[in-house]
């Protein structure tokens, strides 16, 4: 059974409940998944893990979210690759740039994206949120 760390942060709830959906698939696909803050979670956790699902809301400009999840995922990524990565989160403007951006760092940093990052606009709807199963469903595989 794989274990796999879903890490994020919330502002608004958005991407937490993005965060359950997709830990949802992970359970269904009958592998071990945890929840974490992004607060909690550094390099040193990275080997107890067998692939992540890495969530944040565009920020500010299209950003990664400054105070906490982007110093977190900034020590972790060289400690990345060969890791197999998921990454997903919510924006209320914009068109995607700051995923995009991010999934460009996570290619560079040699991980490998277990599937199509996902975004939602505001509140997940019914689409994002199976999607989000999904894509907890391909990190297990």
């Amino acid at each position: 059974m794989k274990k796999i760390a879903i890490v994020y942060y919330s502002g608004t709830g958005n991407t937490a409940l993005m965060a359950d959906a997709i830990k949802e698939g992970v359970e269904g696909a009958g592998s071990s998944a945890k929840k974490i803050s992004a607060g909690l979670f550094g390099p040193d956790m990275l080997d107890s893990y067998d692939a992540f699902a890495f969530g944040c809301p565009a920020s500010g400009a299209e950003t990664l979210e400054e105070d906490v999840f982007e110093p977190m995922f900034t020590s972790l990524l060289p400690h990345l690759s060969g890791k197999r990565v998921a990454l997903f989160g919510s924006y209320g403007w914009g068109d995607g740039e700051w995923m995009r951006n991010w999934e460009a760092e996570v290619r560079a940093s040699g991980a490998i994206l277990a599937g199509e990052s996902l975004i939602a606009e505001d509140t997940p709807d019914e689409a994002a949120l199976q999607a989000a199963h999904l894509l907890g469903r391909a990190l297990s595989e």
